[in-house]
């Protein structure tokens, strides 16, 4: 395998080549010609195109450069004689160099003739307006194992969100059966949802410390650690306060797993918002094959309880391969692996939680994440009592929440084109008027049917907003700070997931269940302000 070349292109101020070089380490590639293109507006709408090669203008050894002229010789990059290189320079003009691998046809290669050419490389010429760019050309196996190490990065941090999910669309079936066991009323079975978002505040404050520490890979494995705990603490059905402890630890470590997650794919550079879309869709997959396991338990007096037992054996699976794949180490460490940078203001950045803070725009972001993660756990978890109670469904209810997170993941995926298409910011308002639209028809028409068909329709519209919101604040945050707030937008949206599921039971306790479709109503509203009080897209320094 060769080692990667490190080419320098250099244009002149009248946009003609003036020097090219290359080197290896192996003496394996050698430049013999430069070709350029220059493009000029005629002033009648159309442009001129004027095409100058040249190989004399380098010192090539002659047997390369009539290699280089001679009739019928072509540089293919696909046949692995020559690899193509656009520079453009500050003239406007478009330069298109030809790097030849010397094999074959064409001999040795000539180590002498590209010390030569690197001699005249160096900065020196007067009157010259130099742009330099240095571009590692990589071997294509070292490229394939880069993208193969990405694909499992990818897919185990798919995995951890899956097992989020998981957790997330269990709430909604075991509701009435956690009430019925413990004999208690809304108010108090809303107090695991105070745990759990004391656990998720507490994460996303802390997140950015504990990765600073840690690392990455170690917070990511812990997180999932602990959370094998918290379901065996759950499994027996112990006294309810034991059970909001659970949900504490429960709370905490999502937040921190799904900060780590999020933060990562979205300080990609390649391909991260399609990235995002799928790995929120992997959440909602798991939100969709829970409530289908936990409505089953749930019909069992005696064995509901064992439901979390399948929970804390997924998340065994999922600690294992956050392990095996990760293996503790820092973002930047498993971001070079698979040939992925870090901006150097992100390297050296120093005090990043007080610069995260004092961003007003972090604020406006988590407040809105905060609602959304809220209405969309809210939607599926009280949805089910409300079918119950109101549209006097059966046991079978508990599967309305599969529609809604079945929509939720459709959504993140399927949805990806139109979003593209109408544009991310603008489409946010079409789907939050969408969604009010859909939530009164719940709220006034008493139908099973409908209801259900209109809770799987906004499951399927709530879907692609947060990657939206995840990619939209890579648009108006610094580079180096995205990681972080990322991270802290994602533990916020998760505090959202416990507090409004608890202001809807307070609600339902003093008013009733009927109280859900408008409250959910007045919080799309609430979303719709915000969205439009937060930035537009601008330039963010890298």
């Amino acid at each position: 395998m060769s080692s990667p070349v490190v080419m320098n292109l250099m244009e002149s101020s009248s946009g003609a080549p003036e020097q090219l070089a290359a080197e290896s380490a192996q003496g394996s590639l050698a430049i013999v010609g430069h070709q350029t293109i220059h493009q000029a507006n005629n002033g009648d709408g159309t442009r001129s195109t004027l095409t100058s090669s040249s190989a004399s203008s380098l010192n090539v050894p002659p047997r390369y450069r009539s290699e280089l002229l001679r009739p019928g010789f072509t540089a293919d990059p696909a046949q692995g004689n020559a690899i193509e290189l656009s520079v453009i320079g500050t003239s406007g003009a478009i330069g298109s160099s030809t790097a030849v691998r010397m094999g074959g046809g064409l001999g040795d290669a000539d180590p002498e003739a590209a010390s030569n050419i690197l001699s005249q490389t160096g900065p020196g010429r007067a009157n010259r307006t130099e742009l330099e760019q240095n571009i590692a050309v990589e071997d294509p196996a070292v490229a394939n194992a880069q993208k193969r190490k990405s694909l499992l990065h990818f897919a185990a941090l798919c995995g951890c969100l899956f097992v989020n999910g998981w957790n997330d669309g269990t709430a909604g079936p075991m509701l009435p059966r956690i009430q019925e066991h413990y004999h208690i009323g809304f108010a108090i079975v809303s107090l695991i949802f105070v745990s759990n978002a004391a656990g998720y505040l507490s994460g996303a404050l802390v997140n950015l410390y504990l990765t600073d520490k840690f690392g990455f890979g170690k917070v990511l494995y812990m997180g999932s650690l602990c959370q094998i705990g918290a379901y065996a603490m759950l499994a027996p059905a112990g006294p309810y306060p034991l059970m909001c402890i659970a949900f504490f630890i429960i709370g905490f470590t999502l937040a921190i797993q799904a900060a780590q997650a999020t933060g990562y794919v979205a300080s990609l550079k390649k391909n991260s918002n399609a990235k995002m879309g799928i790995l929120h869709g992997s959440y909602g997959l798991g939100a969709l094959l829970s409530p289908l396991v936990a409505t089953e338990f749930s019909k069992s007096a005696k064995f509901w309880s064992f439901h979390f037992i399948i929970s804390a054996g997924l998340y065994v699976v999922n600690t294992a391969v956050l392990w095996t794949v990760f293996r503790g180490r820092r973002q930047e460490e498993i971001m070079k692996e698979e040939g992925e940078t870090t901006s150097d203001a992100e390297a050296v950045s120093s005090n990043k939680f007080k610069q995260m803070i004092s961003n007003k725009d972090v604020h406006f972001l988590s407040f809105w994440a905060l609602i959304y993660v809220g209405i969309e756990v809210t939607m599926g978890g009280w949805s089910v009592t409300y079918i119950l109670e109101q549209r006097n469904g059966s046991s079978n209810s508990g599967y309305i929440s599969s529609g809604f997170f079945g929509g939720l993941m459709l959504g993140r995926v399927l949805l990806l084109w139109l979003n593209k298409k109408i544009g991310e910011r603008r489409v946010v308002f079409i789907y939050c008027l969408l969604v009010i639209g859909l939530e009164v028809t719940v709220w006034r028409i008493p139908s099973l049917i409908e209801n259900a068909i209109a809770v799987s329709l906004v499951g399927l519209l709530l879907g692609p907003m947060f990657p939206i919101l995840i990619n939209h604040s890579t648009t108006i945050l610094p580079r180096w700070l995205l990681t972080a707030c990322a991270g802290y937008i994602a533990a916020a949206g998760q505090a959202g997931s416990a507090v409004l599921p608890f202001i809807t039971g307070l609600l339902a306790s003093k008013f009733g269940i009927t109280t859900l479709p408008p409250f959910i109503v007045s919080m799309m509203s609430t979303l719709v302000v915000l969205w439009a009080v937060i930035p537009r897209a601008r330039y963010v320094p890298t």
